[in-house]
């Protein structure tokens, strides 16, 4: 199928979209983004730097993907986001391209539910089929593995890794690792009892 682009968007020549790609009116696509097959793009979405976007995903309203790191030592250098597919991004989630500290990238992996109001600062790494409830805010350099997931209001400290399998009550600051198939929760986190419901 071919692309369906809303006449009211702006999609930058340069910009590749693949069939069945649907962009939204209000919707900002840049002239260095990459967006996969059978990707909806709702209205008011902006997707700028260099973005490469997988199949099957679902972006909704006021999301902004690929802009520039909120880190005072950043450049202007040409770093990355790369999500997978089948994720769902609901509105108004942020999620900021790399810096230089790694390997300039910023990561989401396959099949995750990022609820509204989520970020996921510089240079994180987020696995497949993670969880984030609303308004859960990750620092720079943060790994979230696969299967976690983190409840609403949730705050990470940068460089930190949340372990596979864990759950991270909501309102939780977590300034250490989450230990994996772990429930943790509080200020500061700490761990409360094995995640049960990650074991099955």
């Amino acid at each position: 199928m071919a692309t369906n682009i809303s006449p009211l968007a702006s999609v930058a020549s340069s910009a590749e979209l693949d069939d069945d790609v649907e962009i939204g009116p209000f919707a900002h696509i840049g002239p260095d983004v990459k967006i996969g097959r059978g990707t909806k793009v709702e209205n008011n979405v902006t997707l700028i730097g260099r973005v490469t976007i997988g199949s099957a995903n679902h972006i909704f309203p006021g999301a902004v993907i690929g802009h520039e790191p909120q880190d005072l030592s950043y450049r202007g250098s040409p770093t990355e986001v790369l999500i997978g597919d089948r994720n769902i991004i609901r509105e108004s989630v942020t999620i900021n391209r790399a810096t230089e500290k790694e390997d300039g990238l910023t990561t989401l992996g396959n099949d995750c539910f990022l609820m509204a109001g989520c970020h996921i600062a510089h240079d994180c790494r987020v696995g497949s089929r993670v969880i984030m409830a609303n308004a859960t805010l990750l620092g720079g350099h943060v790994h979230i593995l696969d299967d976690a997931t983190l409840s609403g209001g949730v705050a990470v400290h940068h460089f930190t890794t949340v372990g596979s399998y864990s759950f991270t009550g909501g309102l939780s600051r977590v300034l250490n690792d989450v230990p994996p198939f772990m429930l943790c929760e509080g200020i500061p986190t700490r761990p409360r009892c094995v995640n049960l419901v990650g074991l099955k």
